[in-house]
């Protein structure tokens, strides 16, 4: 058979083998893989098509193994019954043909009863159980060795430390299932990434194996993930007859299992139940690619047996692919409804997930830098249930030289004001008061009762007058007439007169509430205090050097920054000056009212990572407004790290040095009782 196979096959089969044995070390070793999984399955099926045509395999063969070696910082874990991988189906008419096999080979035309779950996608694991006592964990590693991560699991809550619960309890179990991350915990875990400066993860599967796979485990303790138990592998001292048997007492053990599981009469039952699962996929608050299919009954499992690389009573059904390859036609800087300027793809549209996907966000420039995007490249683009498409990396050999880099803009796209972007911060903002993609947000604010107390100019309607086009900006609130209003929903004669009223009364206020009007980051109602008592006028803040501020002993750099560039602005300026003109009168009774408490911070520099119960711009200004420097990095000269939910690698990095973590309530017990000032 050797000699019949010819030349040119050999040839491609020995160019899959290296190319499919390299994606494998990327994806399972580097956790860097650099082609869609719909491109992988595409040549995985390749070579194995060839290899059964001509009965020729390589030694080296993917096909011959599950997997790539483990990683070598953590310690081997031999298996005592191979994790194999599932063939793949992707079609009904490919199921049907599963069915007809197992038929055909078990010489029998009585139907076959499957059990049907979703296909989790997350991280393999396999659980040691000995007299009832959780053991060891170890990743599936090749199928035969893997990793030991037994520490790291201990901390996933959903997984018992002993078994529990009615029945049995075998000898020894080694129990299989899923580590993954709900959406949402993945969204806000790379949210807290990129504020932190670090590269955001892919996918929730690359986030929980990421999570999984971390030397300190207190990093895996921060991340919220779970797990879904499928199957086991050696068993002593408890028989069963069936898979929904052995699920049944996983339930019963506490263990948790997937959340759907159904059983099929035949194959088309099988098929009717992933078609249920497939409308279901996007309400799920996890990710799945698709639904495991197997034969119930255990004997029949035996009797089927195994091939080289994966069972014959089981298959997975991989649902329409999440990932995509398209070209980048365009990057445009889209701006938020906060001032946050965010670099999007515009795509040649892409069929994903069934879903069209035209725009991708690049998240930031930092971003763009790391992976090299430019305009022009092919790339690879991920939708993951109804997180935004984002691009997970470029295809650097389909360049052709002609790409272009997309620069990061000086000035607003929507308005023409200033960029800024903060020491420590990937983010650029746009500072502009009448920026039409923030205003609602701006006015929002500026009518609240802190600032100019406008009573009926609340979120609502706002967004109601701002849809009728009455309001585009600040200006535009005193230049309402009752006449206006009327007629409008929710705005009766005397609601609309009371709101007339209510912007007349707002005309006269004092300097520090139409400062912190004003929205300027950083600058809440204390800082805007701060500043009436060291400026008489609102004249005397226009043009402002930022050295004049950081004289002031309350104002840190950052504070000082956000308010030089705010008031450098002429278009700016021409808005104060539009609505001085409207009639806003202005008086400021805290002039020369100066503290000369010494601050609590004085000397101290503090670092944040993950969510404290307030926004975090607001804990950098409160730090600095008391004496102190918040840094974005922590390094040897770091005094304390104020740590949230969710904290990235900068704990890692605390520890190493010796720096103390402190929560957000220390933080605020340090502070001696001052948090009133800005809290």
């Amino acid at each position: 058979m050797k000699n019949s196979v010819p030349d040119s096959i050999r040839k491609e089969i020995g160019k899959l083998v290296r190319e499919i044995n390299e994606h494998n070390y990327r994806y399972y070793v580097l956790d860097s893989p650099v082609i869609s999984d719909e491109e992988y399955d595409r040549l995985f099926r390749k070579l194995k098509r060839l290899e059964e045509d001509y009965g020729f395999v390589l030694a080296g063969s993917p096909t011959q193994r599950v997997g790539a070696a483990p990683l070598d910082k953590f310690e081997k874990v031999v298996h005592k019954q191979p994790m194999l991988s599932l063939d793949n189906a992707f079609s009904f008419d490919e199921l049907r043909d599963f069915d007809t096999r197992l038929k055909r080979y078990l010489k029998s035309d009585n139907n076959i009863i499957y059990t049907v779950e979703p296909k989790y996608d997350g991280l393999a694991v396999e659980l040691n159980y000995e007299k009832g006592i959780l053991k060891k964990a170890s990743t599936r590693g090749d199928g035969i060795t893997g990793e030991d991560i037994t520490l790291n699991v201990k901390t996933i809550k959903s997984i018992p430390l002993s078994i529990e619960g009615s029945g049995p309890v075998p000898d020894e179990i080694d129990i299989r299932g899923e580590i993954y991350m709900n959406i949402r915990d993945f969204e806000k875990l790379n949210s807290e990434r990129e504020k932190d400066g670090e590269p955001p993860f892919a996918n929730p599967r690359n986030a929980a194996a990421g999570s999984v796979r971390q030397l300190d485990s207190s990093i895996t303790a921060s991340r919220n993930l779970h797990m879904s138990c499928y199957g086991a592998g050696f068993i002593a001292g408890i028989t069963f007859n069936n898979h929904m048997e052995f699920m049944d007492w996983l339930r019963k053990h506490r263990f948790p299992v997937p959340k759907i599981i159904k059983l099929a009469e035949n194959a088309e039952e099988v098929i009717k139940i992933i078609e249920e699962l497939g409308e279901k996929r996007s309400s799920l608050p996890f990710e799945i690619d698709g639904a495991v299919v197997k034969v119930n009954d255990f004997k029949l499992q035996e009797k089927l047996g195994v091939k080289t690389r994966e069972p014959r009573w089981a298959i997975a059904y991989k649902f329409p692919a999440h990932q995509g390859t398209t070209r980048i036609r365009d990057i445009v800087a889209s701006v938020g409804r906060t001032g946050t300027i965010t670099p999007v793809a515009i795509l040649e549209p892409v069929k994903i997930g069934g879903v069209t996907v035209s725009r991708s966000t690049l998240h930031n420039w930092d971003e763009i830098e790391r992976k090299d995007i430019r305009i022009g490249d092919t790339v690879v683009v991920e939708r993951a249930g109804d997180v935004i498409p984002h691009v997970t990396m470029v295809v650097r050999e389909r360049r052709t030289g002609k790409e272009k880099k997309f620069p990061i803009p000086d000035k607003c796209t929507a308005c023409g004001s200033r960029v800024i972007r903060e020491e420590g911060e990937v983010a650029l903002r746009c500072i502009g008061l009448d920026c039409p993609a923030q205003v609602q947000e701006k006015i929002k604010h500026f009518a609240s009762r802190a600032a100019m107390d406008i009573e009926g100019l609340g979120e609502k309607n706002v967004e109601l007058l701002y849809s009728h086009g009455l309001i585009k900006t600040f200006t535009d609130i005193y230049r309402l007439k009752k006449e206006d209003l009327t007629g409008l929903p929710r705005f009766a004669d005397k609601s609309a007169e009371n709101l007339i009223k209510a912007i007349e009364r707002s005309k006269k206020t004092t300097l520090s509430k139409f400062i912190y009007a004003l929205g300027i980051r950083h600058v809440g109602e204390f800082v805007s205090r701060v500043i009436a008592k060291h400026f008489y006028s609102l004249d005397d803040l226009y043009n402002i050097k930022m050295d004049k501020l950081t004289e002031i002993d309350q104002l840190g750099e950052k504070i000082s920054a956000a308010i030089s560039g705010f008031f450098n602005d002429e278009k700016n300026i021409r808005t104060l000056e539009t609505l001085r003109k409207s009639g806003i009168s202005i008086t400021n009774p805290d002039f020369e009212r100066t503290s000369k408490d010494k601050r609590p911070f004085e000397g101290l520099t503090f670092v944040i990572t993950g969510t404290l119960p307030k926004p975090r711009n607001e804990v950098e200004s409160f730090i600095e407004i008391n004496g102190g420097h918040a840094a974005s990095s922590v390094s040897k000269k770091t005094d304390y790290v104020v740590a949230g939910v969710n904290p990235g690698s900068k704990i890692e990095n605390a520890r190493k040095l010796g720096v103390k973590v402190i929560s957000y309530d220390e933080l605020l017990r340090l502070s001696k009782g001052k948090t009133d000032m800005l809290f």
